[in-house]
């Protein structure tokens, strides 16, 4: 099987090891893992602040770099470690195709957004419902606690498919994190625009995980762990925020410290 990384705006500048970790716990599961050079961002910042229009180029793009009819041949999947970006391809990039018909400018943008919709998963997902595979031949002998974002939760339904993965991890103790189902405050710009709501959710969120006694706080999002490792840092807790692929990537020989 041959698969695209999409790796993120987010990923790309802040947090570059999640995208190796992807490509090393795939390519240890038999996946051939290709990474387009020319991928920018989705047009989720420009689409959920309400420049619809402005986002289309971005969209547009996406297909172009990860749709059919490439000199390199197509992909079989498109995978990115993203709930969120995941979430922006399968659910707005058809309501985009919808409102530009809605609009009157035709057929053209649901055509050329479709090919690429259904071919874009979020890690989890990919894993198990792809591969199907939960024990990833991983080693992460750590006390965790999972955070599922709200990307994940709502839009994609990832339910306990990160759960599933973490506990076939090899010395990992999984432990479940109070009012985990709350977002954690972070929700992209809308930490800039309500700074102080957002502080404050993203306090409770890490009181309710240092509660748990984790030494780790896990999720599927760097975007929500930048939030919450950066409101660790302030209120001095001891725990560390994880990606969830840097955790499936660790084995015994190679533990991620």
């Amino acid at each position: 099987m041959r698969v695209a990384l999409f790796l993120t705006c987010v990923n790309d500048t802040l947090y570059p090891d999640t995208g190796r970790a992807v490509v090393k716990l795939l390519t240890r599961l038999g996946v051939e893992v290709d990474f387009p050079a020319a991928q920018t961002c989705c047009g989720q910042p420009h689409y959920n602040t309400g420049y619809r229009h402005e986002a289309e180029p971005l969209a547009r793009h996406y297909s172009d770099v990860f749709g059919p009819g490439l000199a390199s041949g197509d992909y079989d999947a498109i995978v990115t470690p993203s709930g969120s970006c995941a979430a922006m391809v399968r659910e707005l990039y058809p309501r985009m195709g919808e409102r530009a018909r809605a609009e009157g400018r035709g057929d053209h943008l649901a055509t050329t957004l479709a090919p690429v919709v259904p071919k874009t998963y979020e890690l989890t997902e990919f894993l198990v419902d792809v591969l199907g595979v939960t024990d990833v031949g991983a080693s992460y002998p750590h006390t965790v606690t999972y955070h599922p974002t709200c990307h994940g939760l709502r839009s994609l339904g990832l339910g306990d498919r990160p759960t599933r993965l973490l506990r076939a991890v090899r010395g990992l103790e999984l432990v479940e994190l109070p009012g985990a189902q709350e977002c954690c405050g972070f929700g992209g710009t809308f930490a800039v625009k309500n700074a102080d709501v957002s502080a404050a959710m993203g306090t409770d969120k890490v009181r309710n995980a240092e509660s748990t006694g984790a030494d780790t706080l896990c999720a599927a999002d760097n975007s929500c762990l930048m939030h919450l490792g950066g409101t660790m840092s302030r209120l001095r807790v001891g725990m560390r925020p994880v990606h969830l692929a840097e955790i499936l990537a660790s084995t015994e020989e190679d533990p991620l410290s």
